[in-house]
């Protein structure tokens, strides 16, 4: 191990090193028994702790799904768990990916995850209640308050002129989380189906990335639509 420099008798944090070998290392280059060193500073350790939570979330949420599917876990344990998976994705996306898309970062490292792809890239949300929702009719009026609240909300940032991403998914987010948990929802529910597609496009998107003016204006009609065919709903009841 190399000396380190012990100015002021402090020591130099050291380099973390790893062992490749010939067939572990691409583009003819040889490291065979050499270190080869991952980073050399508080700055690019941090990205590498970055990208490995990243890394952990989304293996996390396949074996979750994968669960869930066999029945393993409970309908509340899995909603529980997946909605804290689900926070913690959007909060590491942000901070491990700089310059490239999940989907990248997926390739990149070889990641065969269809079921956290469709939940944490595509859905958005936990697999909907569609049975056996809140039967106290006082649950269901407050998350139809929610509901309600949260088409307002988000309707007013885009009419406020809020077009980065990292501003509008987190409300598309919790707009598609309130319709999933309003029990007796048809399937392909029109407003459910309008909020997916949006949070589909921004989840394709880097944080930093902003909607221009075409999709801003194409995403206030759809919410609005949304939220006209969710009151009629209501009514109908």
């Amino acid at each position: 191990e190399r000396e380190r420099d012990t100015k002021e008798g402090r020591a130099e944090p050291s380099h973390t090193h790893i062992m490749f070998s010939k067939r572990e290392v691409s583009a003819g280059s040889v490291y065979d028994g050499e270190e080869i060193e991952l980073y050399v500073n508080s700055r690019e350790r941090q990205a590498y702790d970055d990208q490995a939570n990243l890394f952990a979330i989304i293996m996390a949420t396949e074996h979750l799904e994968g669960a869930y599917e066999r029945d393993d876990i409970s309908q509340k344990e899995y909603t529980t768990e997946c909605q804290k998976l689900i926070s913690q994705f959007r909060l590491a996306e942000k901070a491990a990916l700089k310059g490239m898309t999940t989907e990248t970062f997926m390739q990149l490292y070889s990641m065969d995850c269809p079921r956290a792809t469709e939940r944490l890239l595509k859905m958005g949300v936990p697999e909907p209640i569609h049975q056996g929702g809140a039967s106290d009719a006082g649950d269901v009026a407050v998350m139809v308050a929610e509901t309600v609240q949260r088409f307002i909300t988000t309707m007013d940032a885009v009419k406020l002129d809020q077009r980065a991403v990292d501003e509008l998914q987190p409300l598309l987010f919790e707009l598609m989380d309130s319709l999933t948990q309003i029990p007796n929802i048809p399937q392909n529910f029109e407003p459910n189906t309008k909020v997916q597609n949006w949070l589909q496009k921004l989840n394709a998107m880097r944080a930093m990335d902003q909607i221009d003016e075409d999709d801003a204006r194409q995403l206030y009609h759809d919410l609005e639509s949304a939220y006209a065919e969710f009151t009629r709903y209501l009514k109908r009841k």
